[in-house]
């Protein structure tokens, strides 16, 4: 690509503008937050002396924003220090700052007047060549644009994010008529790439796809839930978890976004529809108007589908009627076909069970499902052009586990045409051509790859999978397992690269997955090749140690076991640090205690943006003994400032504020929010490397191994001159004052006194040169002295049943 974005401006201050702008600031991007000037001073502003035309005050709401988004949980920025990358304007005192951008983004209100009025002033100031797109949620792209010039059409597009950009996958991309195609395919890319979005290409039809059928479910839920008098709760049992919809399924999610938001998007389809049908669907029915009317509009306002309020028995959560529209307490769900749903394993025959039930539930659930399905399916070519499009912006805009036609392929097509037909409905255009084509499913699997029907050629045809994107299951399938056992296996990923996923529960690191790291680091070096990646798919990248089986071990008071548990779980981080190939992990979601330790004695890492990483190992009372807080330790020393003459010193003075970096990361159990924040805690170094796009984690992290390789030399043991005695004082002194504020108990004084024991060497002199299997020595005896605590038992045990820590 030619194209590159330096710079960028967002237009709109408002929720969706700023998140966007603190993207762009997250990827690095320089960006313009611009907004309209005020039109009254604040009394804040009149106390300082402020006049409608001092700066502070034109660039209020730019500023304001940006101040916001600082504070905005879940956070906005991957790191705080993101929000220097923007700077704050307005429309009739900065649009120059347009003519220093690659990409301008607009993103004010919902007008259409509005939006074409800007338009005409970005024109002005605009660089010809640069792009410019819209932030619309359903308004017309093409009519936007009528009047611009040729050229301005050309750079013209709609960059559809979904709240909160950060987070949600979805970028719909809506090409206008004259959109140039390189234009489209830059935009895409860098969505794609360096944004870290799933792209959906999108026709210029109201609502667009997610929001268009998203919507319309959501709308013929509403109806269908009046129509079978169920409650708000009951629907949200039904339309949850077990039809592989979000857990806030209807209603909770409804409150979530907004009633206002839903309506307002329900209402341009509305206006927009000729189809007496689909008008009917989206026509808002009363007890939702009623709600508009009142403001009860969600957790904006407090209150919307389900209010939370203070009782003697602490805080409540009420439901609304849908009739009477007045609260009360939530109600226990109980319905035949949820409950045999429940039992059904997996959300896909979740949902099969759950419609193949027969009470009013199950009649609900077909109901709200066949509508969609029709729905979905008569709008193909409307909306976009391909099947696939379409399933992937119900997953990645509404956190649907499968797209419409993916659940036509679960519910079995000619199952579901068979009860079309039974109930007198026409059977969509696309689904008689698959049937017509002697064809049973719109996705076929053939030897590892997936293939999807297409409906011009009545064809199955190869799924369109970016550049780089690595899928294992499909390798796995083609037979490239090199090695396997119980909880991880080995992959040939191609080019000389293997892959050693985990896939135990809850990717829990228990004997067969540390025996795997060893033979498959022993395969590695004994054959051709290059090096290896350490990843996975599962939901999170690895949440440590088998913790339960922790707990039995010493609960049965099998010292000798233990010790043997942790030697060989250290023996196994120490051999992909020692590998004699190029290691490099590649961390996602959570990569916690044993997971954490994993990625610290790679060589490399290359993690997914969204990677929460640390050493939580005190919230259930034990330490880090995988070679935590060795790492930590050896990087405090990396990190050690040099002397005057630009010479690392070596002695121990200079090195203690990093030692007290160590001791508080592990003490606390910080863990990093993203995986730019893992790097400002020291758990990944500044020169590993951040992946935005889920898919394309595995493929950047190959390619790192790749390119390490030909220069790689294997690492040798490193010794330190322990900051010794002194320093273990200078952190007890931090101890006593955490536990004499009453910030910490006994019992965490303890462990942070066992923290303080390992990192500072063990009670040596200082100066005394410590080596790596010492520090990994003083773990384990620290890990099996806090076993033998009942604390530490009490906590393991509180966390197994709960899933929180506890404070003892």
């Amino acid at each position: 690509m030619k194209r590159s974005i330096n710079k960028a401006a967002v237009l709109g201050a408002g929720v969706m503008g700023a998140a966007i702008a603190a993207h762009l600031a997250n990827v690095g991007i320089p960006t313009y937050l611009l907004d309209i000037v005020p039109n009254a001073l604040t009394p804040e502003e009149e106390k300082k002396g402020l006049t409608l035309e001092s700066p502070a005050v034109r660039n209020r709401f730019a500023t304001g924003a940006i101040a916001n988004l600082v504070k905005a949980k879940p956070a906005a920025f991957y790191v705080p220090e993101n929000a220097a990358l923007l700077t704050p304007g307005n429309f009739e005192d900065n649009m120059a700052y347009l003519a220093d951008c690659d990409l301008i983004i607009e993103a004010v209100v919902e007008r259409m007047d509005i939006k074409q009025n800007l338009f005409a002033k970005v024109e002005q100031f605009r660089r010809p060549g640069s792009i410019v797109a819209s932030n619309t949620s359903g308004l017309s792209i093409n009519q936007m644009i009528e009047g611009r010039s040729e050229e301005f059409k050309q750079h013209f597009i709609g960059m559809h994010f979904f709240n909160p950009p950060r987070y949600m996958r979805l970028l719909e991309i809506i090409p206008a008529r004259e959109t140039l195609p390189e234009v489209v395919d830059f935009v895409s890319y860098f969505g794609e790439v360096v944004l870290g979005k799933g792209i959906v290409i999108c026709k210029d039809t109201p609502n667009f796809v997610a929001n268009r059928i998203g919507v319309y479910g959501m709308c013929a839920t509403i109806k269908a839930a009046l129509e079978f008098d169920l409650s708000v709760e009951e629907v949200d049992a039904l339309t949850g978890r077990v039809m592989g919809r979000p857990k806030s399924a209807s209603f909770r999610t409804l409150d979530m976004v907004g009633l206002d938001v839903m309506l307002h998007v329900a209402k341009t389809v509305y206006d927009y529809t000729s189809d007496p049908a689909e008008k009917a669907v989206f026509e808002p029915v009363e007890p939702l108007q009623k709600m508009l009317e009142n403001k009860w509009l969600g957790d904006k306002t407090k209150q919307g589908f389900y209010k939370k309020v203070k009782t003697n028995a602490g805080r409540e959560t009420l439901a609304i009627d849908l009739k009477t529209l007045e609260y009360r307490p939530k109600q226990k769900v109980k319905f035949a076909s949820l409950e045999a749903a429940k039992q059904a394993g997996k959300p896909a025959n979740q949902f099969k069970a759950l419609l193949a039930g027969k009470d009013k539930a199950a009649q609900f659930a077909w109901k709200i499902t066949r509508d969609v399905l029709l729905y979905a399916a008569n709008l193909l070519g409307v909306i976009a052009d391909d099947i696939q499009a379409i399933d992937n912006a119900m997953k990645w805009g509404f956190n649907w586990d499968f797209g419409p036609f993916e659940t036509w392929d679960i519910l079995g097509v000619p199952n579901v045409v068979e009860r079309l037909k039974a109930e007198g409905i026409p059977v969509p255009q696309v689904v008689e051509d698959l049937l017509a084509a002697g064809k049973t499913s719109f996705y076929e699997a053939k030897q590892g790859d997936r293939f999807i029907f297409d409906q011009q050629s009545k064809e199955h045809k190869p799924e369109k999978l970016g550049e780089g994107v690595i899928f294992l299951t499909p390798l796995k399938e083609k037979g490239k397992v090199l090695l396997s056992n119980s909880g991880a296996s080995l992959i040939d990923i191609g080019d000389g690269v293997v892959n050693l996923e985990f896939h135990s529960k809850a990717n829990s690191l228990g004997e067969d997955v540390m025996g795997m790291v060893r033979k498959a680091v022993e395969f590695v070096e004994k054959n051709d090749y290059v090096g290896m990646v350490v990843a996975n798919y599962g939901q999170h990248f690895s949440v440590g140690a088998n913790l339960m089986l922790v707990l039995m071990e010493a609960e049965d008071e099998e010292w000798d076991d233990l010790d043997f548990m942790i030697k060989e779980f250290q023996k196994g981080t120490m051999a992909l640090k020692m590998c004699q190939k190029p290691v490099v992990a590649a961390p996602h979601g959570m990569a916690l205690g044993g997971g954490c330790e994993v990625c610290l004695h790679s060589h490399a890492v290359n993690a997914y943006a969204e990677t929460y990483m640390g050493l939580v190992e005190v919230g259930v009372g034990l330490i880090p003994a995988g070679g935590g807080c060795k790492e930590l330790t050896l990087r405090a020393y990396e990190l050690m400032p040099p002397s005057a003459d630009g010479v690392k010193t070596g002695g121990t003075n200079s090195v203690q504020p990093m030692i007290n970096k160590v001791f508080e990361n592990i003490a606390m159990a910080k863990v990093s929010t993203s995986a730019r924040e893992a790097q400002k805690l020291g758990l990944m170094r500044a020169t590993d490397r951040v992946t935005t796009n889920r898919d394309l984690v595995i493929g950047d992290a190959k390619k790192l191994v790749l390119e390490l390789a030909p220069t790689f030399r294997p690492l040798q043991l490193k010794q330190v001159p322990a900051v010794g005695a002194p320093g273990y004082a200078a952190l007890d002194v931090a101890i006593h004052t955490m536990r004499w504020g009453n910030y910490i108990s006994d019992h965490d004084a303890k462990i942070a006194r066992k923290v303080a024991h390992i990192i500072t060497g063990g009670g040596v002199t200082a100066g005394t040169m410590v080596g790596e299997w010492d520090l990994l020595d003083l773990e384990r005896e620290a890990f099996l002295s806090l076993l033998g605590e009942p604390k530490t038992i009490e906590r393991i045990r509180h966390m197994l049943a709960t899933n929180k820590p506890l404070r003892n």
